[in-house]
């Protein structure tokens, strides 16, 4: 445009002309975009083009991420939101309204229990807790106002599996949105809306992008046209992430498979290793022989355990202090999917806000731990567990 050669103007319109292109998707971090006209405008808002206007409403780098997950999930223009925990607001607050009632399983992580407990309450949306491993209790909390159901496929961080399957069906039958979860198994193990789910959500600061600087969620839904009033709700209240966090998203996912099938391969080495241990008083895995839930992960998951491990020292806040102590070389945070190991203590972080009685309901003892195995060589991991476990011993 001639108008750019102007000295007076202060933003030049255009970039400059190049045969090539970047291999590397371009960070565009501009709040605004400009039109030609107003009428071109209005084309952009009445879907005859397509174009951005308001990074609120959305922009480039979001639209490279979204439509990456999109492929992985089976979805179509899935919305990327701010964090894995704005995904479930834009659900639960997007979907309902005061009267209706939501059913929530009963070992979700612990801010989405907080939401279900306090906040939608508070603004009149009734809310039930079952498990989503017993079918006949999903059932039995179902009322008529019911409107959605909301479960993690594998639940955090007492790594039981849901019965996606038969609460699918249920759901169907009584005309109830099934939501589901899919931060701690991703797309590489299930895929929900192959097995009926109505809604997925996804904490994209963990696994999918891997390395701990990202803070972003994504939901999409089976019907266009829920998904676009969750797009519609996610832009009013503000929920789009920056693009420098797609940017660094997008990266992490070109390798998330190799990091998962390494993180997963150790994963179940280190699962077994721990097992041997003395001081440890369980081990939770999905595809270990003795966990609850053995035969349906074997069913649902397709031989992918993932890289979440759980287990119970013996001995109470003492033995936790000394083993965390004891793991050198390793991260005490309440994260997962990072690249390197990190260990969680849900007693501590987050189910804090949980009675003592409640937490014991679920089984999550001062001793009890969340591992999320990251890229180390197994053998040193299990080293570093050895040395930590007989740490807590000595100090339980």
């Amino acid at each position: 445009m001639t108008r750019n050669s102007k000295g007076s103007l202060v933003r030049p319109f255009s970039l400059p002309d190049s045969a090539s292109r970047p291999v590397v998707t371009p960070l565009s971090p501009s709040v605004v975009y400009a039109s030609d006209t107003p009428d071109a405008l209005d084309d952009q808002y009445e879907g005859r083009v397509h174009g951005y206007t308001y990074s609120r409403e959305g922009h480039p780098n979001a639209d490279v991420v979204s439509q990456r997950l999109d492929a992985m999930e089976g979805g179509q223009g899935g919305v990327l939101t701010g964090s894995g925990m704005s995904a479930v607001s834009a659900v639960l607050l997007g979907l309902l309204k005061s009267g209706d009632h939501v059913i929530g399983g009963n070992q979700l992580y612990g801010r989405s229990l907080r939401m279900m407990k306090e906040d939608l309450p508070r603004l009149g949306i009734a809310t039930s807790l079952a498990d989503p491993c017993d079918i006949a209790a999903v059932a039995a909390a179902i009322r008529p106002e019911t409107r959605l159901v909301l479960i993690e496929v594998v639940s955090n961080p007492t790594l039981r599996v849901a019965d996606l399957d038969g609460i699918a069906a249920l759901c169907r039958d009584k005309g109830i949105l099934l939501a589901v979860d899919n931060t701690f198994t991703t797309p590489k193990a299930i895929r929900p809306f192959d097995h009926g789910a109505d809604i997925v959500i996804h904490s994209v600061t963990k696994l999918l992008s891997g390395h701990s600087d990202v803070m972003l969620g994504y939901v999409v839904a089976r019907d266009p046209e829920i998904t676009a009033r969750l797009r519609v709700f996610s832009v009013t209240a503000g929920l789009t992430p920056s693009p420098f966090d797609c940017w660094l998203a997008e990266r992490g996912m070109l390798t998330f498979d190799l990091r998962f099938d390494r993180a997963q391969a150790t994963a179940a080495a280190l699962a077994d290793h721990l097992a041997g241990l003395a001081g440890v008083k369980r081990v939770i895995y999905p595809l270990r022989p003795d966990h609850p839930d053995h035969a349906r992960a074997q069913a649902l998951l397709n031989e992918r355990g993932c890289n979440m491990v759980s287990f119970e020292l013996e001995g109470g806040r003492a033995a936790a202090n000394a083993f965390t102590r004891g793991a050198e070389g390793l991260c005490f945070a309440p994260t997962l999917g990072d690249i390197g190991t990190t260990l969680s203590h849900p007693a501590s972080s987050s189910h804090r806000a949980l009675t003592e009685a409640e937490r014991a309901a679920l089984g999550l003892s001062e001793g009890f731990f969340r591992v999320s195995v990251g890229l180390e060589e197994p053998e040193a991991l299990k080293s570093i567990f050895s040395e930590a476990v007989a740490a807590a011993l000595a100090a339980s």
